[in-house]
């Protein structure tokens, strides 16, 4: 049998198919958390959000993933590649359909620079992506610990979900605000505890979900595609490269202090009538 099994492998075809076995190999898709890679057409996204209630002021807005599927218990971090340039992305967020990313991370992507640097416009991009361990997106979270910051009051139905899930990332990796909004502009920013699964509560050291305006804890967008970095929440910038006119008086504006200027400096010819016919008679007087 080792006779007939060394004379199989030493055939053309069999030698063909060993020496191919490297190139298969390296053509297999690797990740570094074992998912498998995944091609999709990427669009800029230039305002952030969060469906689960991430706070833009404790992570980088700059660096987010808005995928179709829901925000995942684990699945927290993706890379997205486009050439030979990667990026990491916390997918904190659900679209309606596309594969968006933060407009800052598109432009890179595309071009290799910031999209306050030198922004760029365009559309769908073909890239591809995998879900990478969370470590990935440490540096991408501003908290102690790296802890994923969630919203006490309007994070909850998200948490539960993920508490109830044994050994979840974001089960063992959270952390609670007293801040209601993603965008930070309402609440207060104070951390709160949850004493699981007795409370499904939080408590903070203020009044939960109180709306009190928040200042102190701005998050910024970058517009697209003009690379303007506005605060988030605000009313859209408005293009100041065509001068605004200036507004025309109005009649009765015009009319009033022009006219009444005009009357001052000119008075009506029937004012000097009496004057002159004075000047006449006292002219005749001085002949006689």
């Amino acid at each position: 049998m080792m006779t007939h099994l060394h004379s199989l492998l030493s055939t053309p075809a069999a030698l063909v198919f060993t020496l191919a076995l490297p190139v298969l190999a390296a053509s297999i898709p690797r990740s570094e958390s074992g998912s498998s890679t995944t091609t999709v057409w990427a669009t800029p996204h230039d305002s952030y959000s969060s469906s689960v209630g991430v706070l833009g002021c404790k992570v980088n807005t700059n660096r987010i993933a808005y995928w179709p599927d829901s925000v995942d218990c684990t699945n927290i971090c993706v890379s997205l590649q486009y050439q030979d340039r990667r990026v990491h992305l916390l997918r904190v967020d659900q679209s309606q359909g596309a594969h968006d990313v933060s407009y800052d991370a598109w432009n890179y992507l595309v071009t290799g620079y910031s999209a306050s640097e030198k922004p760029t416009a365009g559309g769908p991009m073909e890239m591809t992506t995998q879900n990478v361990d969370p470590s990935n997106c440490a540096s991408l979270i501003y908290t102690a610990g790296s802890k994923l910051p969630l919203s006490a009051a309007n994070s909850m139905n998200f948490l539960a979900s993920c508490l109830e899930q044994e050994n979840s990332w974001v089960g063992d990796n959270y952390v609670l605000y007293n801040i209601l909004d993603s965008i930070c502009t309402l609440g207060q920013d104070q951390t709160c505890t949850l004493d699981w699964p007795a409370a499904n509560q939080p408590t903070c050291p203020g009044t939960l979900g109180l709306p009190d305006a928040l200042r102190g804890d701005p998050v910024y967008n970058i517009e697209y595609p003009s690379g303007v970095k506005v605060l988030a929440g605000a009313p859209p910038t408005v293009q100041t490269a065509v001068p605004v006119p200036v507004p025309a008086p109005t009649p009765a504006n015009s009319g009033g202090d022009e006219n009444g200027a005009r009357k001052l400096a000119h008075p009506d010819h029937l004012v000097w009538m009496p004057i002159l016919s004075f000047l006449s008679i006292a002219f005749s007087s001085m002949l006689w």
